[in-house]
């Protein structure tokens, strides 16, 4: 394990997400923490976290637990989600418990803590970070499996401080590097034509500066639009900014 000097020297200069995930991960193993699910919306509402295709999502769980959990969207109701959707910093699991002894748990929360512990995620840690802007917000949840709460509680008391520092220099790395959802990647060319667009330039202009007719370039452009899935250019160009997938540097 790094020392949190050399971790924090290793977040300083990583350049690509699968490098930070596979670090971070072992790293927070270390501490007891086998499975990590973070995740991020730059599209929050008062009703809403967006649509679950544009969330930022890193993981090691395995896929049946992510169908489960994501994909079925028992997230929604997760009582750590919602914990920290109204709060900031780190929240031990120990909350969970104290809502089946009080009986305060909903029947929608019950699912989710039933769907987890079949699935052995009853012990942890949430972090909530700190958001940027009112549409955003970021969270990681930290779970040690074949563990006690009381046992992690402990260690936490330890190493609290560390591991929060660690995760909040992690996120705030992850909202700088480049984020390609599965199907949603840009090619070389839609990204360069975006990229001219978000100069300024007309579609000639870029026809232009890019050798190609005026047809190719509304081509690219048409194809970035289905990739990020919106409808208009300027949407496309926000989206592809909000992924880091504009103005790249080739790695």
């Amino acid at each position: 394990m790094m020392t949190l000097k050399e971790y924090l020297n290793f977040l300083s200069y990583v350049k690509t997400l699968e490098e930070l995930w596979a670090a971070h991960t072992e790293q927070m193993a270390k501490y007891g923490f086998d499975r990590l699910l973070y995740g991020h919306t730059q599209y929050r509402t008062q009703t809403s976290l967006g649509d679950p295709e544009d969330f930022v999502i890193l993981t090691n769980h395995c896929k049946e637990y992510m169908d489960g959990f994501l994909r079925d969207g028992l997230y929604f109701h997760a009582p750590m989600l919602k914990w920290a959707l109204d709060h900031e910093g780190a929240a031990s699991w120990s909350m969970i418990r104290e809502m089946m002894s009080s009986g305060t748990m909903t029947n929608e929360e019950r699912k989710v803590y039933e769907f987890n512990r079949s699935k052995g995620i009853t012990v942890g840690y949430t972090i909530s970070f700190t958001s940027v802007s009112m549409r955003s917000k970021g969270a990681i949840s930290l779970a040690a499996l074949n563990r006690s709460q009381d046992e992690m509680d402990e260690m936490w008391a330890e190493h609290g401080d560390d591991i929060l520092l660690m995760n909040n220099i992690a996120h705030l790395k992850i909202l700088t590097l480049p984020y390609n959802p599965p199907n949603r990647a840009l090619t070389k060319r839609q990204r360069e034509a975006l990229e001219w667009v978000g100069d300024g330039k007309t579609t000639q202009d870029i026809a232009l500066l890019m050798g190609l007719t005026s047809a190719t370039v509304e081509k690219h452009l048409r194809l970035a639009r289905e990739a990020l899935s919106v409808e208009t250019t300027a949407q496309a160009v926000l989206k592809a900014s909000l992924q880091n997938q504009m103005f790249v540097m080739e790695v």
